[in-house]
């Protein structure tokens, strides 16, 4: 019995910790990672790293978010666990993005705060169901597109680039207009 919890222990799921913040002083991105260290003791997780921004939620782009996504696409730990959802991304299609290449990896995702542990059935039915909500979304957006498009076609007005609006500004001989002579 004891050789068998040995081994168990030596399997512990490797969590990594993403916390974000504003830029705003006030904030601290302490509360967020005091509160998932607990959580991940509580399930005997271990910590392979915490990736910390402070910085919009909006910018899908972000340092440690970044170091995070290469990491991840080495496989270096089992989970994500972010507190909220919000801290990971504000946008749902970059989230879902997110969360679909981890899946990808093999690498899991929980939300401390709200039921989103993909290490479940019941979080894998929600993260379906988000995913099912942005591809709605998504599709209304496409035919809200289609259909503004289409009206202002047939009020007769042109869209798109003016034919030639690239080339106003003198060429040099070399570059664009050298490839352009040999074409010909």
């Amino acid at each position: 019995m004891q050789q068998l919890c040995q081994k168990k222990s030596k399997h512990a799921m490797k969590v990594a910790i993403y916390a974000r913040t504003s830029k705003k002083q006030e904030q601290n991105p302490e509360n967020q990672l005091k509160e998932l260290r607990e959580y991940a003791k509580i399930n005997n997780w271990e910590i392979h790293k915490e990736y910390v921004d402070q910085i919009s939620g909006f910018k899908e782009s972000r340092p440690a978010l970044d170091n995070l996504m290469c990491d991840a696409r080495l496989k270096l730990f089992d989970a994500v666990l972010v507190w909220k959802l919000d801290r990971l991304g504000r946008s749902l299609s970059h989230l879902l993005q997110i969360i679909k290449e981890w899946e990808n990896k093999g690498i899991n995702f929980v939300c401390k705060t709200q039921a989103i542990d993909t290490t479940t059935s019941s979080g894998k039915l929600i993260f379906s169901i988000l995913g099912a909500i942005a591809n709605f979304e998504r599709d209304l957006n496409q035919e809200r597109t289609k259909i503004s498009l289409d009206r202002l076609k047939s009020q007769g007005i042109k869209l798109g680039r003016p034919a030639g609006s690239k080339d106003k500004k003198r060429r040099r001989i070399s570059g664009y207009l050298m490839r352009w002579s040999k074409s010909k």
